[in-house]
């Protein structure tokens, strides 16, 4: 059509109610008018970018005033596909366009025109062989429905009634209409012109810095020339490149749907991120509870169940039960299957990290947050003026093996990426100081020629033997029974400490280190997982709330990376290195001088 776009894939979370909603239709131009605002919001604020027009759309097939949209496996392509054989089925694409603007208080403004389109089609009486050889092809995975007319799918289609591009994915005719209404042009005249000349607008000046003094040139003659502009308007070859440029037809204004609020966008955005840190206690309260009742254990067994059947394996209310339920898929924790079947399911990421026996599980991590940190949070304010929650050291790390099991759980899944983070073979023995036994299990897998000590206290040594991964050879690994502050270190070419500086305060930090530092020999490593703060302390979130969770525990603290460096050079170490995995945890390396 001559548009010179970009794509830029929507972040909205297309987690819509769509029981809230009359018709499929209104559910599809609601998703698609969702979609291009949030594009349209983050090009300003995060981008700096003002895009002339955003153009979302989304597509979902419907039957039975059921919402078919991407079927999350081959037994839910094999439901979708099953249904809609031998029957005539709704396709139905929303579409959302936004024309934006930025007044001199750099406020965004959008005017909102939204419209669908909707295609008959019948399938053929589908034989399960058919079924099968189609969805083994992978094709329907990411098709609304379970389908994709213009490739393999077709040959499941017996007619369609309507627009076949809108079965497609996007509804171009009507779109090329709609477009020509908005703009008050003929678009037939952009299908006319095979090769529309390049026309240097407004928005190719935006995204040119060199051509600022332009921008501002050109900005200014357009607000000084109403009339002229409307001429030259008038002129141009087609409805498309005035558009795309950040031209509009003077003739029929769009309708503002974000007009009705005086308040700014802004506000507006900084309202709802309040609103939501007003309510994050109670997400996290529903991934606890769901998870302290077994709830995705429950699931993960089956292929999916009513919240009924749930609610009597945990001998619960069912109206309690359904509420948890369809929180958890208000959180992506959990899927809903559309229509009145309401059968819920794990999410892949919940049957990878939420159900307790997976390789992967943080059910033990998220079970201690919630009976040990979230009511230590519960008395936040009092902490704050009187000082910490005056709990120990020993009462949260070394005497608790549910504080281990939750420390070793999230090593496990972010092992590798501390492991792998600095090459340490030239490092022939090793000593684990700390408490995260799996760290050095995913070391001895990762360097097969290094010989490992686990050194501390023997009830924790006992709980670190039951991490061991199922099949590992432990001929590599000995364990030694002794304190950290008092025994003998083990000797060894390289130390480790995972997740245990913060636990202690500053002067048993310092004690420990200088202990350390006297036993290392020149040339010796030192490898830290810590979860390490920006030196601006404002940034990385989870990182600065954990060190106000290390603050409640008795005044223990998370360090920044400058911190680090000045701690350990102080003990001695040099050349210290900090690498942000972006996980769970970060790592640190440094050596002895």
């Amino acid at each position: 059509m001559g548009l010179r776009f970009e794509v830029v894939p929507s972040w909205f979370k297309e987690t819509l109610d769509k029981s809230s909603f009359g018709m499929p239709s209104d559910y599809a131009t609601e998703t698609a008018k969702e979609k291009a605002l949030e594009v349209a919001k983050r090009m300003h604020l995060k981008h700096l970018k003002i895009p002339d027009v955003v153009i979302g759309a989304d597509t979902i097939v419907s039957i039975d005033g059921d919402i078919l949209e991407k079927p999350v496996d081959k037994q839910d392509a094999h439901t979708m596909l099953s249904r809609l054989s031998n029957r005539e089925h709704s396709v139905i694409t929303g579409v959302a366009i936004i024309h934006c603007s930025c007044k001199n208080d750099n406020q965004l403004e959008t005017e909102i025109v939204v419209f669908y389109e909707e295609t008959k089609v019948k399938f053929s009486d589908l034989s399960e062989e058919l079924l099968w050889e189609y969805i083994h092809s992978g094709e329907p995975m990411d098709k609304a429905g379970g389908y994709g007319i213009q490739a393999l799918g077709g040959m499941l289609v017996e007619y369609v009634r309507g627009d076949f591009l809108n079965v497609v994915g996007f509804p171009l005719n009507h779109f090329c209409k709609k477009l020509g209404e908005i703009y008050n042009t003929a678009v037939s005249r952009c299908i006319a012109d095979h090769s529309i000349p390049s026309w240097k607008g407004l928005s190719d000046l935006q995204h040119d810095p060199a051509n600022h003094k332009e921008n501002v040139t050109a900005e200014k003659k357009l607000k000084s020339d109403q009339s002229a502009a409307s001429e030259e308007r008038m002129n141009r070859p087609s409805a498309v490149k005035c558009c795309i440029s950040g031209a509009r037809g003077p003739a029929k204004p769009l309708h503002c749907l974000s007009g009705a609020s005086t308040m700014s966008e802004k506000n507006v955005e900084w309202l709802h991120k309040i609103a939501d840190l007003v309510d994050g206690f109670k997400a996290s309260k529903v991934l606890f509870t769901a998870s302290k009742l077994k709830v995705f254990d429950v699931l993960s067994a089956q292929h999916g169940l009513r919240s009924s059947d749930v609610a009597q394996r945990l001998a619960a209310t069912v109206d309690g039960t359904e509420r948890l339920l369809d929180a958890c898929v208000s959180l992506n924790l959990l899927k809903k299957s559309p229509g009145t079947s309401q059968v819920y399911k794990n999410t892949q990421f919940a049957d990878m990290y939420l159900v307790s026996g997976s390789e992967n599980s943080i059910q033990d991590y998220i079970i201690y947050a919630n009976d040990h940190i979230w009511p230590l949070f519960s008395h936040l304010d009092s902490a704050i003026k009187e000082g910490s929650s005056g709990k120990k050291a020993t009462d949260l790390f070394q005497n608790s093996e549910q504080t281990l099991s939750a420390i070793n759980c999230f090593i496990k899944v972010t092992g590798d990426d501390i492991v792998t983070a600095f090459d340490l073979s030239s490092f022939k023995t090793a000593c684990d100081l700390g408490c995260a036994g799996v760290l050095t299990y995913q070391m001895a897998n990762t360097y097969q020629d290094m010989t490992f000590v686990v050194f501390n206290l023997p009830q924790i040594l006992e709980n670190i033997k039951k991490f061991q991964p199922r099949g590992q050879n432990l001929c590599r690994i000995t364990f030694r029974e002794g304190d950290l502050f008092t025994d003998d270190l083990p000797e060894a070419d390289l130390y480790i400490l995972a997740n245990v500086l913060h636990y202690w305060k500053e002067d048993e930090v310092d004690f420990l280190l200088s202990r350390l530092s006297q036993k290392c020999k020149p040339g010796c490593g030192l490898l830290l997982a810590e979860l390490v703060l920006c030196d601006q302390k404002t940034k990385s979130n989870r990182a600065v709330l954990q060190s106000l969770d290390m603050f409640l525990q008795s005044e223990r603290r998370e360090r920044s990376g400058s911190e680090y460096k000045k701690l350990l050079c102080k003990h001695g170490f040099t050349n210290v290195e900090v690498k942000h995995t972006e996980t769970l945890l970060d790592a640190i390396f440094c050596i002895k001088q």
